[in-house]
C-alpha cells in the first residue's frame, strides 16, 4: 500500500462521532455497489462494465474500488458532503484493459468533494454532473449459504498478505451442520466440525493416501493445515474467509 498524496477517492468515511447528518442514515458496516452512473444525464461509465463498490468499515474508513486497485482511508460525511480527512492508502496493481484509469476517475470525483444522500437500500453519490446509484450489496449478491455450497480455495492468509496457490482451484470444501468434506486436490478429506456463532472449530482431518508431490503437495499441506482448531468464518456474497489470528485461508462460492 502506498498513499496517495492529495488524492481523493470515491470514499463516504464513517468516523464513529457524528459524521453523519441528514443524508441520511446509518452507513456503518454496509457494503453498497453501483447499479447506475450517469455522466452529465447520459450513462458513460468510464468502463462498459464497470462496478463502484464501496465498503463502510466500522472503524470510520471506506475501502472502494471500481475493478482495478483498492483505495481506501477515512473521511468525514457531515453535512452530506464527502471530505478526506488524511492522504489515501492504494494498491499498485497492474490492471488490464486500461481499468487502471478508473482510479484516477474515482480520484477526481472525490476531490471534486461529492454529496451523498441515502434512502432506504440506495445511496446516492454526485458530482459534478456525475451521479452513481448504489444498492446494498445484501440485496444485489446476496451471501451464499455456509452449509452446503461448495467452497473453492482462493488464498492463503499469512499476516498481511494473501497468496494463491498453484492449482488453489482444484481444492474445495463443504460444510455440512458438524460434517466438513472436501478435495485438496491431490486427496478427498473429511472430518468433524462444531458451531459456536460464527466460529468453526475444526477436528482432525482424515484424507485419503494418495503420494502428493510438487505443487499438489504443497496445496493439500496449505488446506489441510490451514483448517486446524477455532477458526472465525465471515460471507460477503461469494468469498469465505476462514481465520485465526493472522493466518487463514479464503474461499469462493463454485458456480
Amino acid at each position: 500500500m502506498t498513499a496517495l498524496a492529495g488524492a481523493g477517492l470515491l470514499l463516504l468515511g464513517l468516523a464513529a462521532c457524528g459524521n453523519e447528518s441528514s443524508a441520511g442514515g446509518t452507513l456503518t458496516g454496509k457494503t453498497y455497489l453501483s447499479t447506475s452512473i450517469t455522466q452529465e444525464g447520459e450513462g458513460k461509465p468510464p468502463a462498459p462494465d464497470t462496478r463502484v463498490r464501496l465498503h463502510f468499515t466500522d472503524d470510520g474508513r471506506l475501502i472502494a474500488d471500481a475493478g482495478c486497485n483498492t483505495i481506501q482511508a477515512p473521511v468525514s460525511t457531515g453535512d452530506g458532503k464527502i471530505t478526506l480527512k488524511q492522504p489515501a492508502a492504494m494498491t499498485e496493481m497492474g490492471c488490464p484493459g486500461g481499468r487502471d484509469q478508473l482510479d484516477l476517475w474515482l480520484i477526481n470525483l472525490l476531490k471534486s468533494s461529492p454529496t451523498w444522500k441515502l434512502s432506504g437500500n440506495t445511496l446516492t453519490v454526485a458530482a459534478d454532473g456525475t451521479t452513481i446509484a448504489l444498492t446494498d450489496r445484501e440485496i444485489v449478491e446476496p451471501d451464499a449459504a455456509i452449509d452446503g455450497t461448495k467452497w473453492t480455495l482462493s488464498g492463503v492468509i499469512d499476516s498481511d498478505s494473501i497468496s494463491h496457490q498453484v492449482g488453489a482451484e482444484k481444492a474445495w470444501i463443504t460444510l455440512n451442520g458438524d460434517r466438513v468434506t472436501g478435495f485438496t486436490g491431490c486427496n478427498e478429506l473429511n472430518g468433524k466440525v462444531a458451531r459456536a456463532g460464527h466460529i468453526i472449530t475444526f477436528g482432525e482431518l482424515a484424507t485419503t493416501r494418495r503420494a502428493c508431490a510438487g505443487d499438489d503437495g504443497k496445496l493439500e499441506w496449505s488446506l489441510v493445515n490451514g483448517l486446524k482448531g477455532a477458526m472465525t468464518y465471515k460471507i460477503e456474497a461469494g468469498n469465505l474467509t476462514l481465520s485465526a489470528g493472522t493466518n487463514g485461508l479464503t474461499f469462493t462460492a463454485a458456480r
